[in-house]
């Protein structure tokens, strides 16, 4: 892999990210609030991939794209559970009960999730200071959200709605490497929408059977369409090909700057105050992001194993 693949692929994962920020405050405008509810998190995770599945349909139609090899079948279906319905319905759920900004600090947890997995998955190795700082990053972000709590009078602890956003960033991992495995054979974008279009079965007839019976705000619906044309699909586009082309362990990295993103993001979209413990939380993410590329000059290799997936 050569520097200018790496530079372009890490340029595609910031792109992703910018994308994926956004649809923490998207889906707590679309959910509502326990006081007063929208659209439940199950309409919006049916009904967000199916949206995503139409536009995928029209996508594969007209690049006359073939269908997936029996191999790519697995990897594709784990990417289902993980992005298409595990990932929103655990954000939407734990969106109810906590506000975007709190949400928003968990998700940086992703990249050291993302890594183990592609560890695991992918088989691909990083050097110590890589994972030294993927655990600051990840301290750091503990930190910020217990300090957030003490704040807020809960105390130092989880709640239920931290249990939900930690399966959600679990889910979001699983779906990202499988996708990422098959990417180089089927192409970011075909990735996401044989996801989409796979998953349609399911989200077509869940999405009309949650459908809202009350009457819903204008905002909650453009919500919805933009965590399905953009989150769940358009977005992918960027950041499976990033993946690719820089390595998982290390574009997934990244995600680390997300939350702050999402943070920014809630202040004109939902008025969530901007405080100046969350910037300097920003400020020190982003050096260990940094710190980290710089240390992992590369990949520590592993010999004689073959990618799972991957001609």
């Amino acid at each position: 892999m050569n520097t200018k693949q790496e530079t372009l692929g890490l340029w595609l994962g910031v792109l992703g990210v910018a994308i994926f920020a956004v649809t923490l405050p998207m889906t707590r405008l679309a959910t509502g609030t326990a006081a007063d509810p929208q659209l439940s998190a199950w309409f919006i995770t049916f009904a967000r991939a199916a949206l995503a599945g139409g536009l995928s349909i029209v996508f594969l139609l007209v690049t006359r794209s073939p269908w997936p090899l029996s191999t790519q079948r697995l990897p594709l279906l784990m990417a289902l559970l993980g992005n298409a319905i595990g990932f929103p319905l655990f954000l939407g759920l734990a969106l109810r009960q906590v506000t975007s900004g709190h949400a928003a600090v968990f998700t940086a947890l992703l990249p050291l999730a993302t890594a183990a997995m592609s560890a695991w998955v992918l088989h691909q190795r990083a050097r110590l200071g890589f994972w030294l700082c993927a655990g600051l990053g990840a301290l750091l972000v503990a930190a910020f959200s217990l300090l957030r709590a003490h704040q807020s009078g809960q105390g130092f602890g989880l709640e239920w709605a931290d249990l939900l956003l930690l399966g959600a960033i679990a889910s979001a991992a699983v779906g990202y490497v499988f996708g990422a495995q098959v990417t180089p054979a089927l192409g970011a974008e075909r990735v996401i929408c044989w996801v989409c279009v796979m998953a349609l079965p399911l989200t077509v007839p869940g999405a009309l059977l949650h459908w809202p019976e009350q009457a819903i705000r204008t905002t909650s619906w453009l919500a919805l369409g933009y965590v399905g044309v953009f989150s769940m699909w358009a977005g992918f586009f960027a950041w499976f090909r990033g993946l690719a082309l820089g390595g998982a362990l290390r574009v997934s990295q990244v995600q680390l700057i997300q939350p702050f993103f999402s943070i920014l993001a809630a202040v004109p979209l939902l008025g969530e105050p901007l405080e100046v413990m969350t910037l300097g939380f920003a400020l020190a993410v982003v050096a260990v992001v940094f710190l980290g590329k710089r240390l992992s000059a590369g990949p520590v290799a592993v010999p004689h194993v073959q990618k799972v997936g991957v001609p």
